[in-house]
């Protein structure tokens, strides 16, 4: 690091310390323990998300979830503890919340999601209460829990917007969830559970529509297409929806509801949006392949803030880390890039207690398992592998830079 008035010149500047940009700069420093990485991130904090859908079913603990920031990232990383407010790519640096300036060689833009709350009306004043409640914030996980044991029967919603969203099986995992503590506790006469989806599709892969289908049917969920949630009455329990026909045309219907758990719509962070870094969708602009900005070839992303066409996964960033890394060395070297990432992703889509379908995929929906076992059919060995195998991983594996890995085929 080096001080130029008022800007701290740095080789590497990482932009978040999620899944994505802590294993990336820790795959950095492993190969090349020199370098000069800071990362700038204002949470104390590093959680395990793909575990909050367990913490809102009640099978998994949210201390389990957390552990200290400083324990996460990689030694030899300089920890800049403060949020980026601009991004300034012509010039090569980055304005900070605090006011101080950060400049760079390379920059790697991982910051992850913005959960959107205010997208919805009423959606923020209802979240947390009057049975309103979301898995996708650590402060509210455990409320979903507790929503679903006061559960005696009535009316469940569970609902998935039409933005973009991280794990977008996530949605779906709840409410078998919730089917199967309702059929445990004999309530389901006596209950109505409904998911509502602002797409058009249960699933992005076409091939894991039939098999979620027959899970949805199993527990008499109904399912609700092209229904986009767009108001939240907390104190009268009532949730707005927008249909959308497939002639274009929209229809407004509004449900009561005695649980209504919420994925709220997401999107890029403002300093992304903002900025000249983003598509038109407001996600940061990258090859596809090399993970390398289109425009600004000292610019890199990965995770969920990318433009990336996958799913929003910790799966996918395993895949796109080590091609994050090698690129950026290469760059730093001034020569071609030559790793690539071929979109791979995974959801273990939870479809009950004890039961979990694995989607693995790559770019165009092909399905690519590692494993030689039917990715359409539930698995008890695979709840188990979500449940006890994948936090460790996440944590002492993946974080930590190291790349090994078994290959995944395309099957069919």
């Amino acid at each position: 690091m080096t001080d130029t008035g008022q800007t701290q010149e740095h080789q590497i500047v990482v932009v978040g310390a999620g899944a994505a940009g802590t294993s990336v700069a820790a795959s950095l420093l492993r190969q090349q323990p020199g370098l000069d990485v800071a990362i700038v991130e204002p949470s104390d904090i590093h959680y395990y998300q793909p575990a909050f859908t367990l913490v809102g079913g009640g099978a998994y603990s949210l201390a389990k979830t957390a552990r200290p920031q400083a324990q996460t990232l990689p030694t030899g990383a300089r920890w800049v503890r403060a949020a980026v407010a601009d991004l300034q790519p012509e010039k090569n640096t980055l304005t900070l919340s605090d006011g101080r300036t950060l400049g760079y060689q390379i920059l790697v833009l991982a910051p992850g999601l913005k959960l959107d709350w205010d997208a919805v009306d009423g959606l923020r004043e209802a979240i947390g209460r009057n049975g309103v409640c979301s898995n996708y914030d650590p402060s509210l996980a455990e409320y979903t829990w507790q929503c679903l044991q006061a559960f005696r029967g009535g009316k469940a919603l569970f609902t998935q917007p039409s933005t973009p969203i991280k794990c977008a099986g996530a949605p779906q995992k709840i409410a078998y969830l919730a089917a199967d503590y309702v059929r445990r506790k004999w309530l389901a006469d006596n209950s109505k559970l409904k998911f509502y989806s602002g797409g058009s599709a249960l699933f992005s892969v076409a091939d894991f529509v039939p098999p979620l289908t027959q899970v949805a049917k199993r527990y008499n969920v109904a399912l609700l297409m092209n229904h986009n949630l767009i108001a939240v009455n907390g104190a009268r329990r009532e949730a707005t929806f927008r249909f959308t026909n497939s002639a274009g045309e929209t229809t407004d219907v509004t449900e009561t509801f005695d649980m209504l758990h919420v994925t709220p719509p997401q999107c890029a962070p403002d300093f992304i949006r903002n900025s000249s870094l983003a598509n038109e969708g407001g996600w940061v602009d990258v090859d596809q392949h090399t993970l390398q900005h289109v425009r600004h070839d000292n610019v890199f992303s990965l995770g969920d803030a990318s433009s990336l066409p996958t799913s929003k996964t910790a799966a996918a960033i395993r895949k796109q880390s080590p091609v994050a890394a090698a690129n950026i060395l290469t760059r730093l070297a001034d020569k071609p890039l030559e790793a690539h990432y071929d979109g791979y992703t995974s959801c273990p889509v939870v479809t009950g207690y004890g039961k979990v379908m694995l989607a693995e995929f790559i770019y165009g929906g092909k399905v690519t398992p590692t494993l030689p076992l039917s990715p359409f059919k539930e698995s008890r060995f695979y709840w188990q592998v979500k449940k006890r195998g994948l936090p460790p991983f996440y944590f002492d594996y993946m974080l930590k830079g190291k790349e090994g890995d078994l290959a995944h085929k395309a099957i069919g």
